[in-house]
C-alpha cells in the first residue's frame, strides 16, 4: 500500500516543500528476526541521509503505539516507512522512499520510479522479499549483530560500496 503524497518526482514525496508541506521525517518499519532485514537498515543508518530514517521493528509494541493504524501483521510481510506527515509506503514503495532519503541515492531512487524501470525495481524488491521469507528466523532474539560477517565492519575497503 502506497499513499503517494503531493507534489516530488515521478510519484515521490518532495521533502523540499514549502509551507510545511515537507517530509522531515520517516520512520522505517523493519523486519527485525531477519538477517537481511537488519543488514538493509544498518546500510541505511550508515549513509548521509537528505530526510532522517527512524527505526523501528515491525510488530513491535512501540510500532503498535506509535501507529495503531496500520496493519501490523502486513507490515511483517513488506517493508513500511511511514513518514512523519502521514504517507504510508509498503513494498516497493517503501525501499524507493528509503532510497529516495538517502544523500547518494536520490537520483537513483527517482530513476527506478520511472515507468520504463518500475517493473525491474518491483522484480528486485520481490525477489528480496522472498529471500527474506527463507532467511526469516520467528523464533530468534531480535538481534543487530552482523548477518554473515565477522563483524560490523570487517570490510572497510568497501565502505564506500565502489569495491568491486
Amino acid at each position: 500500500m502506497t499513499v503517494p503524497p503531493s507534489g516530488g518526482t515521478d510519484g515521490l514525496p518532495d521533502a523540499t516543500a514549502h509551507g510545511g508541506g515537507g517530509i522531515r521525517g520517516f520512520t522505517v518499519l523493519y523486519d527485525a528476526h531477519c538477517p537481511l532485514c537488519r543488514t538493509a537498515r544498518r546500510w541505511l543508518a550508515s549513509r548521509a541521509q537528505l530526510v532522517p530514517l527512524e527505526f523501528v521493528p515491525a510488530g513491535s509494541a512501540e510500532a503498535r503505539q506509535r501507529f495503531p493504524g496500520l496493519d501490523h501483521d502486513a507490515t511483517l510481510r513488506d517493508l513500511t516507512v511511514v513518514a512523519d506527515t502521514g504517507e504510508v509506503y509498503a513494498g516497493d514503495g517503501a525501499w524507493f522512499a528509503c532510497l529516495w532519503a538517502l544523500a547518494d541515492h536520490r537520483a537513483t531512487a527517482e530513476r527506478l520510479a520511472r515507468p520504463h524501470l518500475l517493473p525491474l525495481a518491483r522484480r528486485v524488491v520481490a525477489t528480496a522479499s522472498s529471500v527474506r521469507e527463507r532467511v526469516r528466523d520467528p523464533w530468534s532474539e531480535p538481534a543487530d549483530e552482523a548477518a554473515g560477517y565477522g563483524g560490523p565492519d570487517d570490510r572497510a575497503d568497501c565502505a564506500d560500496d565502489r569495491c568491486g
